[in-house]
Formats: C-alpha cells, sequence, structure tokens
C-alpha cells in the first residue's frame, strides 16, 4: 500500500481520534443544555399538583409559562451584547450558576407574584445559554464533525420532554414541588462550577450584533411569516406539552401519574422521527414538508380538544410525532430566507419573538379559555391556528430564488 492511499485513512483516524477526546466537553455542555431546558419545562407536570396547593386558577396556570417566556426573550436578544463583554465560557457559567439561584427563589415563594418573579429570573438566566453553547461547541471539534456534535447536543431538550413527567412523578413521592426547584437548583450550581473549572472551548468573546443586518431582516416580509411559522411550531410542541397534564387531569379525570408517564413515551418516538424529518425536507423542500406537518400537526392538535377520552391516548401518542418535524423543514427554511452572513441572526431573532408566542402566549391563552369552562377549546383552538399556518408557507421567498430573478 502506498503513503498516499494510506493519508486520507490516517487523517480521517486521527479526525476520529479528536473527535472521541472532545467527547467529554461535549457531553457536559449536553448536560448544561439539558438542566437549562427542563428547568424551564418543568412546571408542566408538575401543574396538577401545584394548582391545588396552591389554589391557582387555570390562566394563573398558564401565565406562568408567559413569565418564562418573557425573561427567556429579553436575555437571548440580548446575549450578542452580553457574549461580546464576556467570553462565551463566562456567559455559560453566569447562566447556569443564575439559573440555580433563580430555581432557589421559585422553591422559597409563597404568594403567586414571589413566583412569578422567579420564573421570569429564571427565563432571564436561561436565556444566554443556547447562542454561547453552540459557539463553544463548534470549537471543539473540526467542521467535519459539527454534524455529531450538534447531534449529540440536541438530544438534551428531547430527553428533557421525557425525563420531565418522570422526575417530577419519582420526586412527588416523598417531597413537594418545591423540592423539585431545590433538586434542579443544586444541579445547575455543580454543572455550573464544574464546567467554570474543567470546561473546555468559549475562551473567546462573541461579537456584538449588526444592526444594518437588523434593520434588513426585520424589513424582509419573509422574515416574519418564519416568526409566524415558528410560533406555531413551538405552540403544537412546547406550548401543548406545558398545559397538557393539567388538561388531562382536570377535563378528563386521568390520574396525574399516569398523565405524566402516558405525556413522557408520547415524546420517545420524536427522538428518531426528528431525523426523518430532516431527511424529508432535503427531499421534498422545506415549504412542501412545512405545509403537510402543519396540516396533520393541526388536525392532531384539533382532536386532542375533541376527542373523546376513549381516543384520547392515541392521540396524545401521535401528536408530537408529528409536530416535532416541523423543526427539521423550518430550521431550513429560516436558513434559505437571507445572505449566508446574515443567517445567525435570522435565527436569533426568530426564535426568541416565537418563543415568546408559542411557550407562553399559547399556554396563557389556553389557561383563560379552560377558566371559561371550555379547556377543551383551548386546545382545539391552537389546532385551528395551526391548520391555518399551512397557507403560509407558498409565500416564503428564498435568497436564492431571489438571485434567480
Amino acid at each position: 500500500m502506498t503513503p498516499s492511499s494510506t493519508r486520507p485513512r490516517s487523517v480521517q483516524s486521527e479526525q476520529a481520534d479528536r473527535f472521541g477526546r472532545q467527547l467529554g466537553p461535549i457531553l457536559l455542555l449536553t448536560s448544561i443544555f439539558f438542566l437549562n431546558f427542563i428547568s424551564r419545562i418543568i412546571l408542566a407536570p408538575l401543574m396538577p399538583d401545584m394548582v391545588n396547593r396552591l389554589h391557582l386558577s387555570n390562566v394563573q396556570a398558564g401565565s406562568f409559562f408567559f413569565f418564562i417566556s418573557l425573561g427567556y426573550f429579553s436575555t437571548l436578544l440580548g446575549s450578542g451584547f452580553l457574549s461580546a463583554y464576556l467570553t462565551h465560557k463566562k456567559t455559560i457559567t453566569g447562566s447556569t450558576i443564575a439559573l440555580g439561584l433563580a430555581l432557589f427563589i421559585i422553591s422559597l415563594g409563597q404568594e403567586i407574584w414571589s413566583i412569578r418573579l422567579g420564573l421570569i429570573l429564571l427565563g432571564m438566566a436561561a436565556g444566554p445559554y443556547i447562542p454561547s453553547g453552540i459557539a463553544t461547541l463548534t470549537t471543539l471539534t473540526t467542521s467535519a464533525h459539527w454534524g455529531k456534535a450538534i447531534a449529540i447536543h440536541e438530544l438534551a431538550p428531547n430527553l428533557g420532554f421525557i425525563v420531565a413527567p418522570l422526575l417530577v412523578e419519582a420526586m412527588l413521592l416523598q417531597f413537594s414541588w418545591r423540592a423539585v426547584f431545590v433538586f434542579l437548583g443544586l444541579l445547575a450550581w455543580i454543572l455550573g462550577i464544574i464546567f467554570a473549572r474543567f470546561g473546555r472551548g468559549g475562551e473567546f468573546k462573541g461579537r456584538l450584533p449588526n444592526v444594518a443586518s437588523m434593520k434588513a431582516i426585520f424589513s424582509n416580509p419573509t422574515f416574519w411569516i418564519m416568526v409566524v411559522l415558528f410560533s406555531l411550531g413551538i405552540s403544537g410542541t412546547l406550548g401543548i406539552f406545558t398545559m397538557l397534564p393539567l388538561y388531562l387531569v382536570d377535563e378528563h379525570g386521568f390520574d396525574r401519574n399516569w398523565a405524566n408517564t402516558l405525556i413522557a413515551l408520547s415524546r420517545i418516538a420524536g427522538m428518531g422521527v426528528v431525523f426523518f424529518g430532516g431527511w424529508a425536507a432535503d427531499r421534498f423542500g422545506p415549504r412542501r414538508i412545512l405545509r403537510i406537518v402543519f396540516i396533520l400537526s393541526g388536525l392532531l392538535t384539533f382532536l386532542l380538544g375533541m376527542a373523546s377520552t376513549h381516543w384520547l391516548t392515541a392521540i396524545i401518542i401521535l401528536q408530537p410525532v408529528v409536530a416535532v418535524c416541523f423543526f427539521p423543514a423550518g430550521l431550513a427554511a429560516i436558513s434559505m430566507i437571507t445572505a449566508p452572513k446574515e443567517r445567525n441572526i435570522a435565527v436569533s431573532l426568530t426564535v426568541p419573538l416565537a418563543f415568546l408566542f408559542g411557550g407562553g402566549a399559547i399556554p396563557a391563552m389556553i389557561g383563560f379559555i379552560g377558566d371559561l369552562g371550555s379547556f377543551k377549546w383551548g386546545f382545539s383552538l391552537v389546532g385551528i391556528f395551526i391548520l391555518i399556518g399551512a397557507l403560509l408557507p407558498g409565500y416564503l421567498k428564498f435568497y436564492s430564488d431571489s438571485r434567480k430573478m
């Protein structure tokens, strides 16, 4: 065998060895992201217990998620300025330590206003992580391994949807809801200290946001269509997840333990299906896949409210499997609406705005309708919104389309 024929194989072997050496730091970042995400959704499986103990109305329960989203929105938008002042590593460390503090504040809350304050602080603490986390992650490996590194990192939210209900049920066997926040707060401080001491990467500052690029994106009508599409996509996943346990317990008489277990099981298939969604978006184009996903997801979400208890279990299993397919196509579409140099800015502007609506306003709306005596119509109305959203992908104008004109 000649030296020239062995060189590519040796380079591949060297790159594989380097990725293997960085697996520990990647998993540490993934653990921080997992804790960041689960801290923001843990209220959902806790909600039936908190409603009973704190005597909350449905709209008060739903508004909790709006306060988290409000805090998350504010610091995620400003994260570029923070990481430009600090390094990405310090931003991640500070975000994780602050997350732990916010979780402790929530656990001590006696009045609804103090819990709401803690939830705003929770969202604010969580917001700066994701831009700095991705920036740090991509410095740990060569570009040839970015796909694998990001795929590992993105397991965090999918696992969070599964673990959150199971963790709640395990802890409520012996402790109150407050202990769940204390437990997560302690984990946040432990992970923050470990990352500050042993974490790799991120030893550089971010760039200040480009105001001119932001103005160009805001003036693009397609950007606002993407904000609406992402709002609906988040509504069909996170928005539904946040209020589903309370709905199943209050409206359909489910035992809380079974409701949370069923919701956890329903999220397992989504971890594999999301890869199919990515393949389909590449094969058939994001416009077509977005339209199909919104039609199917909208129908299933509508049926969450209208179906009888007999059929509800099947719909709970199917709905998230379809809804999660939005994200590969949605992220592909948003990367196509601007010039390459503006893509990261488009993503960083779209997600906070969409999260405020889909992860905040939608749960509050469902709770409000529930207090009017028609909890099921809150879910069905979200399904109608998503169905209407199926009309919008046809109006998307991609950057490549304008270059051909």
